[in-house]
């Protein structure tokens, strides 16, 4: 079989994993963009709430900015203040959020979370962070696999057969790669 795998040595060509942890792959990222999630947008109350030193707040706020994760701005009722606040992008960020709090509800505390995130509508839990086919059926390790981004397009374009058939397709199941999750 045909070595399929994610190019690991792509740290800035093109692979988006460490461009994004570049941007807020560190703790003190996280624990920012928790608080903002819940409501935190003044310097002050991020430093009571985070416990975080005010050189390293200032930085990663800072680094949050230009990354445009936050919008920095003055404060509509005093303009001497400054508020950071979730854009678009940021908030794409919360289902990421969701599923590293849930993994560490299940494999390092044990406990759920307190207070528990909530559908807003109905007021009961929120359901576990999942990897969905576009059918929308959850997938696991085993269902999932590399596929060469030109062999996709040219499936899709009809330029190998055409056909919704994609079992000629070269794939590398992810199974085979990350072994056995048992």
């Amino acid at each position: 079989m045909e070595k399929l795998i994610e190019n690991l040595s792509a740290l800035s060509s093109g692979c988006s994993l460490p461009i994004s942890l570049e941007v807020i792959g560190e703790r003190w990222c996280f624990m920012i963009l928790r608080a903002s999630f819940n409501g935190i947008r003044h310097f002050e109350d991020f430093l009571s709430e985070i416990g975080i030193a005010r050189n390293i707040l200032a930085n990663r706020l800072t680094r949050l900015v230009e990354a445009g994760i936050l919008s920095r701005r003055p404060c509509d009722h005093d303009r001497r203040k400054v508020e950071y606040r979730l854009t678009e992008k940021g908030a794409d960020l919360l289902p990421a959020i969701v599923a590293i709090r849930q993994w560490g509800e299940k494999w390092e505390t044990g406990v759920p979370s307190n207070p528990i995130l909530a559908d807003a509508r109905n007021r009961q839990p929120i359901g576990r962070i999942s990897i969905r086919a576009n059918d929308d059926r959850i997938l696991g390790l085993d269902d999932l696999c590399w596929i060469d981004e030109e062999e996709l397009r040219n499936h899709a374009s009809g330029k190998q057969g055409g056909s919704d058939d994609r079992g000629d397709m070269v794939v590398r199941p992810l199974k085979e790669l990350g072994g056995d999750p048992l």
